[in-house]
């Protein structure tokens, strides 16, 4: 697993409205894209496992769709490909949130 320090952002941070990206969304994309490490995905069928430690009142699955979208640009693989997710979530005090992600081929 590799641990990313930098706390999972939620969908409703992330749009104004229903097509509006916000600045805190492109700063986001940035500065997650700078801290994730330099790893070689598989080019076929993908599994991704995720560990949230976000508070008690995050909801599990806002951050994914945003965190997979940049998981696109810098690892280059097409979401489409995505077969599998394991998504778990860990309470911890708001201002030290993080999560922690794999990814790897996916096996039918």
């Amino acid at each position: 697993m590799y641990r990313v320090n930098l706390k999972p952002m939620s969908v409703n941070d992330a749009w104004q409205g229903r097509r509006f990206k916000t600045k805190n969304y492109y700063k986001y994309c940035k500065d997650l894209s700078f801290v994730l490490p330099k790893i070689k995905v598989h080019d076929g069928s993908l599994e991704i496992h995720f560990i949230f430690w976000i508070t008690s009142c995050s909801d599990i699955d806002n951050p994914i769709k945003l965190i997979i979208d940049i998981f696109q640009k810098k690892y280059h693989f097409d979401d489409k490909n995505v077969m599998k997710l394991i998504v778990e979530k860990k309470i911890v005090k708001k201002g030290s949130e993080y999560f922690e992600f794999k990814i790897i081929p996916y096996k039918f």
